[in-house]
């Protein structure tokens, strides 16, 4: 019965995952193909740039995600959808380095609510044992973004030159915002915000369905007693954000500067690259993290085992990435990339499966919305530090260095955390004399 879930809204959910992340780091597409010249920007404006954006993601997560909980998810995701759509849009026309930081923080202000809000709506059709696959099988739309949205943002680029009058880096812009909107109409119509109003299913099955995971939840309550306050405020939260941050700051350095690192193949290595096949070969790392992501997730589930399945492929990440640009030869490099990007890929659907574990209702909404907020600074920080240390040093190695290190420092923490925090009950009782 879960499968016929899954099949139900899994690849719809997916599909709008892979068009909010492809807007949200396409100007990293757009930077080293002509943007960065138009508009005069260097490394560290183009990172600052890139970066804004999740100041304004900051702004409103949390009291974005307590709505959707409010008001249901398909109400809420289509008015998400609808104005990051115009604002990405929007942002084929801007004149000038002021005006694309301000537009790139409006997006991040535009898209507050939507990535926490899919993790919280899987909470309402998933039960816990099966809740990393189904991130996995969602946040796949992540590399496949990368993967698919390399080459198609590379061709736009390529072939748009001169349509509407616009460079071909704004016409990427123009063409990748309008279907957010379009997305927004289908939202309202297809999506179901809970398994009982859910006619797709019959009533057994809503049932079914409907009793393990209130069953689950009433558990879950009786176990940690999680209010809203103090899932807003817990030192747990803000260890989790960290490794959040950590897994996000790895994703995002590659996000934004992969395409600029293999553009810089042809310095180092001599080796020449049209736009169409510097995009394809972008693709690479995330075509196959997308693969190993879902059966790392899957594993994780069967086995029950969560830290581990966290921690140990950030350290394989963290250690990959500021080795790739120490290697002789291009092909050397891609593959330290994409071990790293496999690395960062396998920790994320089960580190989402981890706030579940301990949080619901509200609680869910807000402590899941925080540490997505949190943790994303670090999308302002990698790559607004990453293009610093560049101008700084005149190389990537520097800021790769301390992209492995983050890395490093959040697998730790996610060690110390453990996969849960101890229930409520054992507390008493180990407190008794």
């Amino acid at each position: 019965m879960l499968g016929k879930v899954a099949l139900r809204i899994m690849p719809f959910l997916a599909l709008l995952y892979f068009v909010n992340y492809l807007d949200r780091v396409n100007i990293g597409f757009a930077g080293p193909n002509g943007m960065n010249t138009e508009l005069g920007l260097t490394a560290t404006a183009f990172g600052f740039a890139s970066g804004i954006f999740f100041l304004g993601y900051l702004t409103l997560e949390v009291p974005s995600n307590l709505a959707l909980h409010r008001f249901g998810a398909r109400r809420w995701l289509a008015r998400i959808m609808i104005t990051w759509g115009i604002v990405a849009t929007a942002l084929a026309f801007v004149p000038n380095p002021t005006t694309l930081v301000i537009m790139r923080f409006l997006l991040g202000v535009a898209e507050a609510g939507f990535f926490p809000g899919i993790i919280l709506y899987l909470t309402y059709w998933f039960p816990a044992a099966q809740r990393a696959k189904a991130v996995a099988l969602f946040m796949a739309a992540v590399p496949v973004s990368s993967a698919i949205g390399a080459t198609v943002s590379s061709l736009l680029i390529a072939h748009g030159h001169g349509v509407f009058g616009l460079s071909g880096w704004r016409f990427m812009f123009l063409v990748e915002g309008i279907p957010a909107i379009l997305l927004a109409f289908a939202t309202w119509f297809y999506l179901t915000d809970r398994p009982e109003q859910a006619k797709w299913l019959t009533e057994d099955e809503r049932r079914w369905l409907t009793t393990e995971l209130d069953n689950e939840r009433k558990a879950t309550e009786a176990e940690h007693h999680w209010p809203l306050r103090k899932a807003l405020t817990h030192p747990r939260i803000l260890g989790l954000a960290f490794v959040y941050f950590a897994i996000a700051y790895g994703l995002y350095a590659l996000g934004f500067f992969l395409p600029t690192i293999i553009a810089g193949f042809g310095q180092e290595f001599g080796t020449k690259l049209s736009t169409v096949q510097a995009g394809l070969v972008t693709a690479i790392p995330y075509v196959i993290a997308a693969v190993v992501m879902v059966f790392w997730a899957r594993h994780g589930d069967r086995t029950r085992e969560r830290k581990w399945h966290v921690a140990l492929p950030m350290i394989v990440g963290g250690v990959a990435i500021p080795v790739a640009l120490y290697l002789g030869n291009p092909y050397a490099a891609m593959v330290a990339v994409t071990i790293c990007a496999v690395g960062v890929c396998a920790a994320l659907p089960t580190f989402w499966a981890l706030p579940s574990t301990f949080l619901s209702g509200a609680a869910a909404a807000g402590g899941i919305a925080l540490i997505n907020s949190l943790g994303n600074i670090s999308g302002f920080a990698a790559p607004y530090v990453t293009g610093w240390l560049r101008d700084l040093t005149g190389s990537q190695r520097t800021g790769l260095w301390v992209v492995g290190a983050c890395m490093l420092a959040g697998a730790l923490v996610a060690l110390v955390l453990g996969a849960r925090p101890r229930s409520d009950f054992a507390r008493t009782v180990d407190s008794r004399p």
